[in-house]
């Protein structure tokens, strides 16, 4: 009988942020420092960062930690983003990093799930 190992290697932090303010979803500067913020917040090693601004409106974007990533993809004219974040290791704080992207793009209707990744069995 196979038996799950009670810690996970990783919680994934998956958001869907509605009525968040159109002007910072369409702004790449400021999502690039909300989400370098957020890694931070989340105890995450910084190792890469790309965004992208698209055209009429829109921004999508990756800040790659050493424990995973935090991503984005904005909805300017719907007041919508959604936002992963993931992270690996005991001493990260992914919730900590969604309360803040949350803050951040003023969002009043947020959806969040959790989900622990790398439930790894054992014989």
């Amino acid at each position: 009988m196979a038996q799950v190992i009670e810690t996970p290697l990783g919680m994934h932090v998956v958001l869907d942020l509605y009525d968040c303010d159109p002007k910072i979803l369409d702004d790449i500067e400021k999502i690039e420092e909300i989400l370098t913020k957020a890694a931070e917040v989340a105890n995450a090693t910084i190792i890469d960062k790309r965004f992208h601004k698209f055209s009429p409106q829109g921004v999508s974007g990756v800040v790659v930690v050493s424990e995973s990533h935090i991503a984005i993809h904005t909805w300017p004219e719907h007041g919508y983003a959604a936002v992963d974040v993931y992270t690996c290791g005991d001493h990260t704080m992914p919730l900590k990093a969604s309360e803040y992207i949350i803050k951040e793009l003023k969002c009043k209707k947020p959806s969040v799930v959790k989900l622990d990744r790398g439930l790894l069995f054992k014989e």
